[in-house]
């Protein structure tokens, strides 16, 4: 593509011969040659014998007209050329600046039509002739080809060739555009493309940054439009054209693709695609924020997409880690919701561009928020249902429960669930057996009751993940609580329910030989569980939980207890605080 060239107000220097056709018209009508069928040529004889499929416009009177030809006399003797001089004839048809077979014979042509005219004697240079050139009562023979026509009164003529489905802005006075073209004369001679440079022409519009004809015909465009802009001289290169490629007065005809749009006042332009109901929170500045994308240009070229990668983009919202647009764009927004986020190349990657986005391109990010959390989030408890019953007591730390549960993704990827597996979860509440998160969410419970529960990472699995579940991934867990037992102090393996018999080793040593081993101590501590009298650790093996009680009374580890390895638990904490002080 040119730019804009002052245009010049002289008029090029005429040959020889048209300096004729312009000054010499026929005298009188006289009589002419003989024609084809023996008598003389009345008008102008047109035989067309190529006519072009389209002809978008013929030639009238008035209009400006670039042709070549080769005149011949009668006897195919040649006495002048358009090609000899390599210069086309530019002038303006049917106001007397050509002799009038050729006015005549003009009339109607098609651009890259061709004719061979058979002009008459009275109808070119008369019983006169041209002195030295063309013989008195000569009839002409010319072979014409009409490369370009034009009016004074001709505007910018534009097509659609293709109008994109989606268009969500169109060229304006002062955008800058980036489109791709290819550029022709009227007869369809390429004169030069953006194409063979491997990049598109970029330019603002309205700003005298093109020729005037590229400015009109660009208005009201749409990202990936094709239009045809057919721009007549004046609004072009007009009488001095451009180097050697666009001859003086032509027309040209330009095949644009509009690769996008922006003006440098624009912002981040945000359309939402589909909003999940019941947003109760939206992205703010300083949220950790788990989404995908798909990344084109306006066009429709796709540069980038998370989902190729199978792995969502994770980042810091509003805090700088991504680009300007990127980081307005995401604010608001909220957890499940698809937007689309236009992104001028001024909060994208400027001027530059990157490796795979051309320097200042548009961007578009078709978005989908999987979840964001900010760091210092607690876990969201909404009550699902009540329990059935009248709760006076709830699950506290230390508590054996047993639940079943649903474990998601916000964006409602199922990862876990008891409910399928057929068998409740069992955990003592407080002892690091849970996430954190879900530890929390079960404390005060009742039995029956369900909630919701809403995790961030760093109350679940944090930004490394865990099998299946990914990194900085928010959980939404849907929890039930089958059932709970209240649990024991911190280091208790067994409680008595009341005061512990005065003589427990006694109780201990069943056949009264000064002795317990280790099925004698089941044998009575199963007794006293089974009579309500005290109660293991919940959620352990019995047989396992006895074992350990034993080994832990057994000192000497000899395989039996007697009277002075015997301790209550509570005699050695009272013990170790003595001897602390």
């Amino acid at each position: 593509m040119f730019r804009a060239v002052s245009p010049s107000h002289t008029f090029l220097g005429l040959p020889l011969l048209q300096l004729l056709l312009l000054l010499v018209q026929a005298v009188g009508r006289g009589l002419g040659r003989a024609s084809p069928a023996g008598g003389p040529l009345e008008d102008v004889v047109i035989e067309r014998y190529h006519i072009p499929r389209t002809c978008p416009r013929e030639v009238q009177m008035g209009d400006f007209v670039r042709y070549h030809y080769n005149g011949t006399f009668e006897d195919g003797k040649k006495f002048d050329s358009s090609y000899d001089r390599s210069t086309l004839v530019a002038i303006v048809v049917g106001v007397g600046r050509l002799i009038t077979g050729m006015d005549r014979g003009l009339m109607g042509m098609c651009v890259n039509e061709r004719r061979r005219l058979i002009v008459p004697p009275h109808l070119g240079y008369g019983s006169i002739g041209v002195a030295g050139l063309i013989p008195p009562d000569a009839t002409l023979y010319f072979d014409v080809v009409l490369l370009d026509v034009w009016n004074k009164a001709d505007t910018v003529q534009v097509s659609t060739l293709l109008h994109p489905a989606h268009c969500p802005r169109m060229v304006q006075d002062s955008d800058f555009v980036r489109y791709h073209y290819n550029g022709t004369l009227l007869d369809g001679t390429a004169f030069d493309t953006s194409y063979s440079r491997g990049g598109t022409y970029d330019t603002y519009v309205g700003s005298g940054w093109l020729i005037k004809g590229m400015d009109q015909g660009l208005l009201g465009m749409c990202p990936g439009e094709r239009r045809k802009i057919i721009i007549p001289p004046f609004l072009a290169y007009g009488e001095k054209g451009y180097g050697t490629v666009i001859p003086p007065q032509a027309s040209l005809v330009f095949h644009v693709l509009l690769i996008d749009v922006h003006n440098p006042k624009d912002t981040v332009q945000l359309e939402t695609l589909e909003l999940p109901p019941g947003c109760v929170r939206r992205a703010v500045a300083g949220d950790f924020m788990r989404y995908h994308y798909n990344g084109s240009l306006m066009d429709g070229t796709l540069f980038d997409s998370s989902y190729s990668r199978n792995h969502t983009y994770n980042t810091y919202v509003g805090q700088g880690y991504i680009i300007p647009g990127m980081d307005q764009g995401l604010q608001g927004a909220c957890m499940g919701e698809r937007r689309r986020i236009t992104i001028p190349p001024h909060l994208a990657y400027g001027e530059n561009g990157t490796d795979k986005i051309p320097g200042s391109a548009v961007l578009i990010f078709d978005v989908h928020v999987i979840d964001f959390h900010n760091p210092g989030d607690p876990v969201e408890i909404k009550i699902l249902s009540p329990p059935p019953e009248t709760c006076n007591e709830t699950a506290k730390p230390g508590d054996f429960v047993r639940y079943h549960y649903n474990c998601s993704l916000l964006d409602g990827t199922k990862l876990f669930s008891s409910w399928v597996r057929g068998w409740a979860r069992e955990a003592t509440l407080g002892a690091n057996k849970v996430i954190e998160g879900l530890d929390t969410g079960l404390q005060g419970m009742c039995v029956g009751e369900r909630r919701q529960l809403v995790v961030p990472p760093h109350l679940a699995h944090g930004e490394s993940g865990a099998r299946g579940v990914p990194g900085s991934a928010v959980l939404l867990f849907a929890v039930e609580l089958v059932s709970r037992e209240e649990g024991l102090p911190t280091g208790y393996l067994f409680v008595w329910h009341e005061d512990p018999p005065a003589d427990l080793f006694e109780g201990l040593d069943l056949n009264k030989d000064g002795e317990v081993p280790l099925e004698e101590f089941s044998t009575f501590i199963k007794a006293q569980v089974s009579e309500g009298k005290g109660r293991l650790m919940p959620g352990q093996d019995p047989e396992k939980t006895i074992a350990d009680m034993f080994q832990n009374q057994d000192r000497n580890q000899d395989g039996k207890i007697t009277v002075e390895e015997l301790k209550l638990k509570s005699d050695e904490d009272q013990e170790r605080v003595h001897e602390e002080l």
